[in-house]
């Protein structure tokens, strides 16, 4: 550079630092404070936004180890992505709730009776509810003095008690000492799982650490709640059933049957027979699987189980192999069978039976109905329509796999494995060549 032009900078800012010829004049104190105030206010931005999308990017990455929680994720992400405020759930800021204060919306309810009337006092009580557990069940009259069995186990232990009435009969059960507090829902002829897709929505029970979902025809003489819950509770499982008693009538999965050495088990190993149980197994139902007639759901499990229910199929075969997806997790860890604590199942059928004991698979006189003049075999209608129905959930399922473009199977098996890895590198290469 020319030494005249170190000249004219050296000028140059003299005039602009001691106030000289130069036109261009700004007080630093004020400018300073200007500055300083925005670039605090932007840090402030950065931060926090970095901050909420560290928090979304570990609510999505839970997501992609259960892909089947996505709705439970990106409520969470909805409530909680909100750079400019605190964030509020759905419910409460729907454009069909505006005209209404927001401190008086209550987007909850639950299954608890309330009294008319009561003093002050005992009202305080009634309301703090902790620790409580829900038990469903599909009853008929015939079977009464079998769950009155069960609720006499389960209604000491904290739990609410809910009946859902497929034969349309209340009056048969008040006069059962605890028949008042029990909640009764009445729909005939109709399935444990359409009851629970309408009356067991997870709005309505979130108040309850965990929802049993049984059917009437469960032995459990062997069987404490309490113990259970807290087994469970232990190990972290999300999902899981009682054993079945090996003299149970009717057993349809090798890993359900109790094991007499152990408290419980996440996996069974079998050799025999079409399906081979080894460390190697992936899934069900060698691991990760619980059958349907006695499950047990956490909170979170149940919210996505609810979700996985068909509205329309109320048999829910085929549903049992889906259910670790809604595991909040790994389902080799957090699905599992309670050894300890068993049950008896009495493989009765009732829901289009002829008898009040009618065991599966018996020959005693099948049950009919008349049609059109006709008479129908019910047993044969419902095996026919719980197959219709599996294979309609299985084509579902299929479809929705294969049309959500965004959704990662968390539990892919190794040959499903090889073959994405084979179709990427089929991509890859077709590219090189374009």
């Amino acid at each position: 550079m020319k030494p005249q032009s170190w000249k004219w900078l050296t000028r140059k800012k003299s005039g602009l630092s001691d106030g000289g010829k130069s036109s261009f004049k700004m007080k630093p104190l004020p400018f300073m404070a200007v500055l300083c105030t925005v670039m605090l206010f932007i840090v402030y931005r950065t931060t926090k936004y970095q901050y909420h999308q560290e928090e979304v990017y570990g609510i999505l990455n839970e997501c992609a180890n259960v892909s089947s929680a996505f709705i439970t994720c990106h409520y969470q992400i909805d409530k909680r992505w909100n750079l400019w405020g605190e964030g509020k759930g759905y419910s409460t800021t729907s454009g069909k709730l505006r005209t209404l204060p927001q401190g008086i919306i209550h987007a909850h309810s639950d299954l608890e009776l309330r009294p008319l009337w009561s003093r002050s006092s005992s009202r305080s009580k009634a309301s703090a509810y902790t620790n409580r557990n829900l038990l469903a069940v599909p009853v008929g009259i015939k079977q009464k003095h079998n769950v009155d069995a069960m609720v006499q186990k389960f209604l000491p232990e904290n739990f609410t008690i809910t009946l859902f009435h497929y034969d349309g009969n209340v009056n048969g059960w008040r006069d059962l000492n605890w028949s008042s507090k029990a909640i009764h829902i009445v729909a005939v002829n109709q399935t444990k799982w359409w009851f629970a897709k309408r009356f067991l929505h997870p709005d309505i029970v979130s108040i309850y650490d965990y929802v049993f979902l049984w059917d009437e025809d469960l032995g459990v003489e062997h069987f404490s709640p309490s113990r259970y819950l807290k087994i469970i509770k232990e190990e972290g499982l999300e999902i899981s059933q009682p054993a079945l008693d090996p003299n149970s009538t009717e057993i349809h999965h090798r890993i359900t049957i109790r094991s007499r050495t152990k408290k419980f088990h996440r996996r069974v190993y079998e050799r025999r027979g079409s399906t081979r149980c080894s460390d190697a197994s992936e899934g069900p139902p060698c691991t990760g699987f619980v059958e349907g007639m006695a499950p047990v759901f956490s909170r979170s499990a149940w919210y996505c189980t609810w979700h996985l229910i068909q509205n329309d199929l109320v048999h829910g075969w085929g549903m049992d192999m889906k259910l670790g997806y809604c595991a909040q997790g790994d389902r080799t860890k957090n699905v599992g069978v309670v050894d300890s604590e068993y049950v008896v199942h009495k493989g009765i059928q009732t829901l289009g039976g002829s008898g009040p004991d009618t065991p599966k698979g018996s020959r005693l006189k099948k049950a009919t109905t008349r049609q059109g003049g006709a008479a129908i075999d019910v047993r044969t209608e419902i095996r026919r329509q719980s197959t219709w129905e599996l294979e309609t959930f299985k084509e579902r399922w299929n479809k929705a796999t294969a049309e959500d473009k965004s959704w990662v199977d968390p539990f892919p098996s190794k040959s499903n494995q090889r073959r994405v890895v084979r179709r990427r590198r089929s991509g890859s290469q077709s590219k090189r060549f374009v």
